[in-house]
């Protein structure tokens, strides 16, 4: 029965051993062919492309209360951050190694403060008429503009929470336009 049961776990384990050496055969060739690389969108249609994109910094009571009276010792923390986000929309390609260089035509970030809850909600929308679109830009926009108030409050409270960053909507393009179901 042992000699059986050998025998039976041999034959179980050169199969799997063999199959193992299949599915890393099929890996290596598909990661050969899945090289990092820039679309090419040479052939594709300019069109008009927007996105907004939002997140929500938790910021705490005693946060909300210096932004609402604007006392952060190091400045208007509102009107930094929206820059820093129009900032990052510019410079998403330096980033983001695989976007393109885009010619925006429009990048707003607006950040507005829900002092009951002791919140910062951050909104970016960013357009252009291009070949490829913005929501990357978008994204990188409200994330930094997040950054920047965590930046900037973080002597106050290290406990901020930047949370729920996420697509709000885009339009343009051949995947055509979206509403994210959860704005």
């Amino acid at each position: 029965m042992c000699v059986q049961m050998a025998s039976l776990m041999s034959r179980a384990l050169r199969s799997s051993q063999s199959a193992l050496a299949g599915q890393a055969r099929t890996m290596a060739r598909k990661a050969s062919t899945l090289s990092p690389q820039m679309v090419d969108v040479g052939s594709k249609p300019t069109t008009r492309r927007t996105a907004r994109s939002g997140c929500t910094v938790i910021v705490g009571r005693e946060v909300a209360a210096a932004l609402a009276t604007k006392s952060v010792a190091k400045g208007d923390v509102f009107t930094v951050s929206e820059v820093a986000g129009i900032m990052a929309a510019k410079r998403t390609p330096e980033l983001l190694p695989l976007c393109h260089p885009l010619p925006l035509t429009r990048a707003t970030v607006q950040c507005t403060l829900d002092r009951e809850n002791a919140l910062v909600h951050v909104t970016a929308d960013v357009s252009c008429d291009g070949q490829t679109g913005v929501e990357m830009e978008s994204l990188a926009a409200a994330s930094t503009a997040a950054l920047c108030i965590y930046d900037m409050c973080k002597p106050i409270s290290k406990g901020i929470v930047i949370t729920n960053l996420r697509l709000l909507s885009k339009s343009g393009g051949k995947s055509g336009d979206y509403v994210s179901p959860d704005p």
